[in-house]
């Protein structure tokens, strides 16, 4: 094949709805390669059928990239040219590819990034929300304490200034998910919800979490990708709860159960995050534990 571009691994950019939001250069990249590492080859070949790229592909995703990864850099050291693509967007974001990418850097191997499209900055850009500062999370954990316990971690990080936190979600679980924002930042957050981007039904709602909750809510069946942006307040968080901010007016054993209640989490874990929101040591807090179960033998 002649040398029509750099040898190396080129991180292209792919639609995330539109089959017109690819690049021009992303196009001749394609082309010109040796293969393309795909998330899902069969999603890939409908792009690639659409253009007319006929590059042969292989398939790299969550469940093969540590052996395909060793595979791919050792063609890539011998001056092979490879693009790596996700189903949508950028690989690497939410998607496979920093294995790859920090496995060829390691080996000396040139990385060459293809800007493209992106759905969480397109959402932002059209969201209203700050853009000067944000903060990209992708999907929460699918568990519901898993997800209460992040999001109140982010909420406790968030207190002192606003900025906007960009999440991705199922439509199987944004339902949940809102929910779970409601009860940690209170119903008056202002969110904004993407959905579809870049497609025919491409769909934007603004407004509070418990009136968009309830627009959802009314729909007979929730369909499409999301994006689920969220307008952190400036001041502390009001009508949440979080364990752990009143140790002192509260026995910890009952703080405790409750947070095994709600969260879904062990003794261990509880412990471990009361420590960590009320400015005590774990051993400290254990200790206090301890002498209550003692008193109410």
């Amino acid at each position: 094949m002649p040398d029509t571009i750099a040898r190396g691994l080129y991180l292209v950019a792919t639609p995330i709805g539109n089959l017109g939001d690819i690049t021009l250069r992303a196009i001749e990249v394609l082309k010109s390669v040796d293969r393309i590492a795909c998330e899902d080859t069969r999603q890939t070949q409908k792009l690639l059928n659409h253009y007319g790229i006929t590059t042969p592909t292989i398939s790299y995703h969550q469940h093969n990239e540590c052996e395909r990864a060793i595979e791919l850099v050792a063609a890539l050291k011998e001056g092979g040219r490879l693009a790596l693509v996700s189903d949508a967007g950028m690989p690497g974001i939410s998607d496979p590819g920093l294995l790859l990418v920090r496995e060829a850097i390691a080996a000396g191997v040139n990385v060459i990034p293809m800007p493209g499209a992106n759905a969480a900055l397109s959402a932002l850009i059209a969201s209203g929300l700050q853009t000067d500062e944000f903060r990209f999370v992708g999907f929460l954990p699918e568990k519901s304490g898993a997800r209460r316990t992040r999001l109140e971690d982010l909420a406790a990080q968030t207190r002192q200034g606003a900025e906007t936190i960009i999440f991705y979600e199922a439509p199987h679980r944004i339902a949940d998910t809102l929910a779970d924002l409601e009860a940690v930042f209170g119903p008056s957050l202002h969110i904004v919800v993407a959905r579809e981007l870049t497609k025919l039904h491409e769909e934007f709602l603004r407004g509070t979490v418990s009136e968009l909750r309830s627009r959802l809510s009314e729909r007979e069946r929730i369909r499409g990708e999301f994006v689920l942006l969220v307008e952190a307040p400036k001041l502390p968080v009001t009508g949440a709860s979080h364990p752990g901010s009143n140790v002192t007016d509260e026995m910890i054993s009952a703080r405790i159960e409750r947070m095994e209640a709600e969260l879904g989490i062990d003794e261990k874990e509880a412990l471990k995050r009361l420590a960590r929101e009320s400015g005590r040591s774990k051993s400290e807090l254990y200790r206090e534990l301890q002498r209550e179960r003692a008193r109410h033998k």
